[in-house]
C-alpha cells in the first residue's frame, strides 16, 4: 500500500494524534479536498464535519459526515458558534483564518496542523511564499493553546518540508 499523502492515505501526524481526541469525538477537516482525513476520522468513530470549497469533491463525503461548502477565503466562516473536539488542517495555510480555527476548539480540544514549510520552494509545489510557513510560524498561530508536539521537517516520499503541530486548547 502506497501511504504517501498523494496516494490518499491519512497524514502520519493525523494518525500519531488521533488517540490524543475524546473518543467518538466531533473533528473539524478544514480544507479538506478529497477527504483522506474525513474517510480514516470516521472509520476510527469520530462525527466529521468536513469543509471545503469544492462541492464536487465534498459530494461522495456526505455519506460519512457532515460536508459544508464554502470559500474560506472570500466569504465569512460558515460554522460561527461551531466547536469541535479537534481541529485538522493539513497542506493549507490561510493566515487570516488563525484565530478563527482557535475559537473553534471546544475545551479540551486538539488542534493538528501539517502544511508546507519554508524550503518547499526548493523541492516542488508550492513556492509562493505565502503559501510556505516561515520558521516557528505555526507555533505563533497557536498561541494561547498548549503545545502538545511540534516539528518543523523535511519528509521523504515525497520529498517535502513541512510544519506540523498538535495542541490542545484550555484544560
Amino acid at each position: 500500500m502506497n501511504t504517501s499523502p498523494a496516494a490518499g492515505a491519512p497524514s502520519d501526524w493525523v494518525q500519531r494524534w488521533a488517540a490524543a481526541i475524546r473518543p467518538r469525538g466531533t473533528v473539524l477537516d478544514v480544507a479538506c479536498g478529497s477527504g483522506r482525513h474525513v474517510r480514516w476520522l470516521h472509520a476510527q468513530g469520530f462525527a466529521v464535519t468536513a469543509v471545503d470549497r469544492d462541492a464536487q469533491a465534498l459530494q461522495p463525503l456526505s455519506a460519512i459526515a457532515e460536508t459544508v461548502v464554502a470559500d474560506l477565503e472570500q466569504a465569512p466562516w460558515p460554522l460561527a458558534g461551531r466547536r469541535f473536539d479537534a481541529v485538522v488542517v493539513t497542506h493549507y495555510l490561510w493566515r487570516p483564518l488563525t484565530a478563527v480555527l482557535r475559537a473553534a476548539l471546544a475545551d479540551g480540544g486538539l488542534y493538528l496542523h501539517e502544511t508546507f514549510a519554508d524550503g518547499q520552494q526548493h523541492l516542488g509545489r508550492p513556492t509562493r511564499p505565502e503559501f510556505l510557513l516561515q520558521h516557528g510560524e505555526l507555533i505563533l498561530m497557536a498561541q494561547g493553546l498548549r503545545i502538545l508536539a511540534y516539528e518543523d521537517i523535511r519528509l521523504d516520499a515525497p520529498a517535502r518540508c513541512v510544519q506540523r503541530i498538535a495542541a490542545r486548547a484550555g484544560s
